[in-house]
């Protein structure tokens, strides 16, 4: 049996390190996926009724909350000495 190893207090989503990857994966509970899911769908709507303000507001939120599972990650990575499999821009 394969086991993962759990690099952070699993909360809406976990750093872990699945077996013979060489990179942690971030993993989300799936009522968290779903609000992601619902969240593009929202602004696919937002789109479409031409709601750019409103369109813009929630991109912006959207960003900052992908942003900050990011800087987690990078964070776990960084405390591990694991080389980020991205190259991290300014």
């Amino acid at each position: 049996m394969q086991t993962a190893e759990l690099f952070t207090q699993p909360h809406n989503y976990a750093v872990v390190q699945l077996p013979e990857r060489n990179y942690p994966g971030v993993v989300f509970q799936g009522d968290s996926l779903h609000c992601l899911l619902r969240d593009v769908m929202e602004l696919q709507k937002l789109l479409k009724d031409g709601d750019l303000d409103e369109l813009s507001a929630s991109i912006e939120y959207l960003k900052n909350d992908l942003a900050d599972i990011q800087k987690r990650y990078e964070r776990v990575c960084h405390d591990r000495k694991i080389e980020l499999p991205y190259v991290k821009s300014a």
